[in-house]
């Protein structure tokens, strides 16, 4: 606030109001605007798009002053307006509330609690303006990624079952759980539900569950209050506070710690939290989709998974098909990748030879349409060819096993990984020397894990997928072979 003042309009026909209150809140640190009637408070408004905060009036000659927020809030929704009445009714109030006000109190009022309404205002301001940013960011990425409909359209049977489902699950407000294996575009379907529901135009928030750990993620999801724990230096909304309205999505929900699983499923059944190291309840209305790679059923047998939080978040259960089920929709992905990523790259979109769509149809795509999108990027950077050939293809798919289950069952009679060992890449992990030594298990565990590296090219979900375990383990292990 030091080098760029924040600017408070002050609508009060009150001369004595205006100079006293306006002296408070400059001499706390802000450029104050005053205006004596509504109407010179509207032409202020017109000239400073900048304003942070409005504080005003009720009882005004003219037009009052809840007829002003009615007006500020059709011109500017998310200016935060603070109401001030010495003879204000109850009604009143409750009416400046309605109209969307974000507080009111009655005059006479201290200094320092003027100032802290005004802090607590202008923070409002901060996060609705950032959440309007975030809402614009990411319906830019769902017109680019859901406009065209890579994902849930195409000629696939598969697809053509699945498109019709989600139109009907878009339309309610139920919780949804999507299943698929790792790259087969949950995400997006995520995206999509939230796009062509009635809380399209409220925010659509992420959380990896996966990528933070269990402290970390409950301040993530839920805030924290200032001194909740080390570090924390201010309060904070977590991400269904900030989702209020809207739809949040839990990626790798199976991911989440059994000691947090019961703080979520209380939200998903009383729709309310605290945050760290408050008592107070906040209630809040947000759809949850969730995401998993993961046999929650199984999960829960093996006691890693809330049963009663597995079936509250699967009330309306999808099930994404690998793309080795839907080799009718690859043409069609194909040409939406190639564009995307020529465009980005400023060059002609090339075209693929009856030989290369054979090739890439004869694959397995152990990593589904992530894999289909990432080689084909690598392809449009390396290759200026016009048309791709089947053999240009076979370059960058490598003639890989038609199943990622596949391809590691040969890591048994496979040669080590012979690949670059400098630090933070693959490497061959360093075995026992002489004929009659034999590796521990450890050892094995770190050949198997660089090699399905090596063979799922360095997708992380996808190895871990493989071998059984999460990707945060995967990411533990791979940063004690010093792969990163």
């Amino acid at each position: 606030m030091a080098k760029r003042k924040a600017k408070i309009l002050l609508v009060d026909d009150e001369e004595f109001i205006r100079d006293s209150v306006g002296m408070t809140l400059e001499r706390a640190g802000y450029a104050v605007l005053p205006a004596e009637s509504a109407h010179e408070g509207m032409a202020l408004l017109d000239k400073h798009a900048d304003l942070a905060c409005v504080i005003s009036d009720i009882k005004m000659p003219g037009m009052d002053g809840l007829e002003l927020l009615s007006r500020l809030k059709e011109e500017r929704p998310t200016l935060p307006v603070i109401m001030i009445s010495a003879h204000a009714s109850p009604d009143d109030a409750a009416r400046a509330i309605k109209l969307g006000a974000l507080d009111f109190f009655s005059k006479p009022f201290t200094a320092s609690e003027i100032e802290a309404r005004i802090q607590k205002a202008i923070e409002h301001h901060v996060l609705a303006e950032e959440a309007a940013t975030l809402r614009e960011v990411v319906r830019a990425q769902a017109e680019e990624h859901v406009g065209g409909k890579p994902m849930v359209t195409g000629t696939s049977g598969a697809m053509a079952k699945l498109k019709p489902i989600l139109d009907r699950v878009a339309t309610s407000h139920s919780t949804v759980l999507i299943q698929g294996e790792s790259g087969t575009g949950k995400e997006v379907v995520a995206r999509y539900v939230h796009s062509h529901s009635p809380r399209k135009d409220a925010p659509f928030l992420a959380v990896n569950c996966a990528a933070l750990s269990a402290g970390l993620l409950e301040s993530e999801l839920f805030g924290h209050e200032k001194g909740a724990f080390t570090g924390a230096d201010r309060q904070r909304r977590g991400r269904f506070e900030l989702a209020d309205g809207g739809t949040l999505l839990l990626d790798e929900v199976s991911e989440i710690d059994v000691g947090l699983q019961a703080k979520l499923l209380r939200v998903l059944q009383e729709k309310c939290f605290e945050r760290v190291g408050s008592s107070d309840v906040i209630n809040v209305d947000v759809r949850v989709l969730a995401t998993t790679n993961r046999d929650l059923m199984r999960s829960v047998r093996e006691g890693t998974f809330r049963e009663d939080l597995y079936y509250r978040l699967n009330v309306v259960p999808v099930e994404l098909p690998p793309l080795r089920e839907r080799k009718g929709d690859l043409q069609h992905l194909a040409k939406h990748f190639l564009v995307r990523h020529a465009r980005q790259i400023g060059r002609d979109v090339p075209t693929l030879d009856d030989e290369a769509l054979g090739v890439m149809s004869g694959y397995g795509w152990p990593g589904n349409v992530r894999e289909l999108e990432n080689m084909l990027e690598r392809l449009l950077v390396l290759e200026p060819d016009a048309v791709i050939s089947g053999k240009t293809m076979r370059k960058y798919i490598g003639g890989m096993s038609s199943t990622r289950m596949e391809a590691l069952k040969n890591a048994k009679s496979a040669a080590p990984a012979q690949v670059s060992s400098k630090p933070g890449q693959l490497g061959e992990f360093p075995m026992p020397a002489g004929e009659d030594a034999v590796p521990s298990i450890e050892q094995m565990e770190g050949q198997l894990i660089l090699f399905a590296m090596q063979r799922l090219a360095g997708d992380k979900n996808a190895v871990a997928d493989a071998l059984g375990i999460t990707t945060k383990t995967l990411r533990a292990k791979l940063k004690k072979l010093g792969v990163e």
